[in-house]
């Protein structure tokens, strides 16, 4: 589990200051752990949904590192804002790497101040063990 982690969070650094990933904070977090350990995981269309299906495991508090972060947020749409929520990865002590305008690190409760392009801020929602979205099945 440590490796994967480890692959996951290098390569997501790796990516601080692009702008490849600007509004597709799940891809940029899937992408993390599926190319840096070449497999794939199965979550939802969304974060939100993603967030939805590991809501079993869902926890308060610091995440861990590793674990990937949600929020709520509401994104544009072309019929208006709808809450595809907004999703990252921790890097623990409170750090969290996630696409946003840029791929950037923000303290994981700093993300609620954000401004979507909608005008919303994300609002935490918790955090899941890297080896709950690992245990996902399709």
């Amino acid at each position: 589990m440590e490796k994967r982690t480890e692959n996951m969070i290098c390569w997501a650094v790796s990516q601080l200051g692009s702008t490849t990933y600007a509004g597709w904070c799940l891809s940029f977090v899937e992408d993390a752990l599926e190319l840096s350990n070449k497999i794939e995981i199965f979550g939802g269309d969304s974060a939100k949904e993603s967030c939805e299906m590991y809501k079993d495991a869902l926890q308060g508090g610091t995440p861990e590192r590793g674990a990937f972060v949600f929020y709520d947020c509401l994104c544009p749409s072309e019929n208006g804002p709808v809450n595809w929520g907004h999703c990252g990865i921790s890097l623990g002590a409170g750090s969290v790497i996630h696409a946003w305008d840029i791929v950037r690190i923000d303290d994981y409760l700093e993300i609620e101040t954000l401004t979507a392009l909608t005008g919303d801020h994300p609002k935490y929602l918790g955090c899941v063990p890297l080896q709950r979205v690992l245990n996902q099945k399709p």
